[in-house]
């Protein structure tokens, strides 16, 4: 089972995005007040709306990227943000990218890929890392639908994915989440080998 790019664009299409916050998610704008390496090169995967990179970007970050297979989406944001550099909005699958990143942000693409794509995924974001490099984020840590994103999970089942490739830092109950997504949600923070 995968989303098609016209399964995507429908959704932005007919505003069913329940699961945009319309507002950077609280956990990742406290890890993000916390950094301070203005240069790092980070990748928003899966971004939608991207409100994450607009936070980033109105901070001083210029080396934030967003990749998306919804062509809408992306149009959304160079509209509503127009000063962020149209070349770090890529076009295309996550699956596909080759670049190198010093940090990737997990905000919902995680919970929108198809479950069987998410050892995939594991090994995608290890090879898009410098060493060293993080990936930081939410997951959701309840189970969720079973034929459509969402998909939820939970945390015996993501150290499974990331144990092998990743040191893991921290993976537990997210303290500050958004309250549409308070006590479902775990801030985890990967660091490849």
């Amino acid at each position: 089972m995968k989303f098609s790019e016209t399964f995507w664009n429908e959704k932005y299409k007919n505003n069913d995005i329940g699961w945009d916050l319309g507002t950077v998610s609280p956990p990742l704008k406290s890890y993000f007040d916390q950094l301070t390496n203005k240069d790092l090169k980070i990748l928003i995967p899966g971004g939608g709306h991207a409100h994450e990179a607009e936070y980033l970007h109105q901070n001083g970050y210029k080396m934030v990227y967003v990749v998306d297979v919804s062509k809408i989406a992306l149009e959304h944001f160079k509209h509503r943000v127009p000063t962020f550099p149209k070349a770090h909005l890529m076009h295309k699958n996550f699956f596909d990218l080759d670049l190198i990143f010093d940090l990737i942000i997990e905000q919902t693409f995680f919970c929108a890929i198809t479950p069987s794509l998410r050892p995939e995924y594991a090994k995608k974001v290890n090879a898009l890392l410098k060493p060293k490099g993080k990936v930081v984020g939410l997951l959701f840590n309840v189970p969720l639908h079973k034929d459509r994103p969402p998909f939820g999970g939970h945390r015996a089942e993501y150290y499974s994915y990331f144990e092998n490739n990743f040191n893991i830092k921290l993976m537990e109950s997210s303290y500050n989440s958004h309250p549409s997504r308070s006590g479902k949600e775990l801030f985890f923070k990967i660091q490849k080998h």
